[in-house]
């Protein structure tokens, strides 16, 4: 199936810079392995971003407005049969990615991999940071200002899964106790391992729906690992885990119809740490949908998806003889030591995409189911 990576570079939802620039990297890393269709888009520089504690609101408007575009334009390309891979960005541009999947498949359901629950509305909001209200949006948790640009259905939340959640307001618990929403915490994930979580998130997710949408925020990761988010937590899983998150969506991959990488923030990284992991969740994600055909069989091992993975070194200025480049793992038989190929570097200039926000709001009416939120 023929694949479509948009950049949506946006932090406009948090207030720490730094996120809007992750697509412009991860998509730069991509230029030599991926050859498929792209569209960037990048916030208005000019924007002076709202950091006032008491505004419930920040950059509402700005936000509606990147998203309008985002949305309309994964709208316009599901003309033709594809795979939509979203690289953010803050988890607010989730809203148009998932949604925009929901007007072509109609009933979707969604797994949220994130150590946040993004479920407060503008009511219980700590922070006023929006990124911390995609997920209630699109499920039609109230937050209807924050879809004004879907005309189409929300998703059921009784097929709405967040994995690896740790990090809970108490208002947002109360909101996700009666939505009808699963919650599989980081420990979940500990004790009964990441296959049986990602099994039964599936069943939830695919259940009497066309397709599963997965939105994947890197926070989810312990900052020891990957300390290149904006808001980092503690008591993360292990890149092996993240990396088992991932086989198991490609094991699946016949229900997913979109996906989402987000919360990349090269600034706050080290040493690139978080980059190279980001970069082999999307290689993985890129080889299934390439094999995806449009009745959503693929054509791609296990251990293919094991060992794709793309090797990040230092620029040019920063290379010495022992780590010298830009380079390739592709996918081979077992070999004590994996053989690498030169990748060539280009570039590729973003296109900058602005369209103006509709106001018409969908109605939906959630169906509420007590959600095991105890342990929380």
């Amino acid at each position: 199936m023929k694949t479509l990576i948009i950049g949506a570079g946006s932090d406009l939802g948090v207030h720490i810079d730094g996120a809007h620039i992750g697509p412009v990297q991860l998509s730069s890393d991509l230029q030599s392995f991926y050859k498929g269709d792209r569209i960037s888009f990048v916030q208005d520089e000019s924007i002076l971003k709202s950091r006032n504690l008491s505004d419930r609101r920040k950059n509402e408007y700005d936000i509606d407005k990147f998203n309008t575009s985002v949305y309309k334009a994964i709208v316009e390309n599901y003309k033709e049969e594809c795979f939509p891979i979203l690289l953010g960005g803050d988890h607010s541009v989730a809203v148009a990615s998932a949604l925009a999947s929901a007007k072509k498949y109609t009933d979707i359901g969604i797994i949220w991999v994130d150590a946040h629950g993004d479920y407060n509305t503008f009511d219980t909001t700590i922070t006023g940071n929006i990124h911390g209200l995609p997920l209630a949006a699109i499920t039609g948790y109230k937050n209807h200002e924050l879809r004004y640009f879907h005309d189409g259905n929300t998703i059921n939340p009784q097929n709405a899964v967040i994995v690896g959640a740790r990090s809970l307001d108490e208002a947002e618990k109360e909101n996700l106790k009666y939505s009808g929403v699963t919650v599989f915490t980081t420990e979940d994930i500990k004790t009964r391992g990441v296959d049986a979580v990602m099994n039964e998130a599936f069943e939830i997710a695919s259940k009497k729906t066309k397709g599963v949408h997965v939105s994947f925020d890197l926070d989810v990761i312990d900052p020891s690992f990957a300390p290149g988010v904006s808001v980092p937590e503690f008591d993360g899983i292990t890149v092996e885990e993240a990396m088992a998150i991932n086989k198991n969506i490609v094991n699946h991959f016949e229900s997913v119809v979109s996906y989402d990488l987000v919360e990349y923030n090269p600034l706050r990284d080290i040493e690139r740490r978080t980059e190279q992991i980001a970069i082999n969740l999307v290689a993985q994600i890129i080889k299934a949908a390439e094999k995806k055909d449009k009745y959503g069989k693929i054509d791609l091992t296990q251990k293919q998806a094991e060992q794709y993975k793309i090797k990040i070194v230092p620029p040019k200025e920063e290379q010495t003889e022992e780590n010298p480049g830009f380079k390739i793992v592709p996918p081979s038989e077992p070999t004590p030591e994996p053989s690498t190929t030169e990748i060539p570097t280009e570039t590729q200039t973003p296109v900058e995409t602005q369209v103006p926000v509709e106001t018409t709001a969908p109605t939906e009416t959630p169906q509420p189911t007590l959600a095991q939120l105890d342990r929380l």
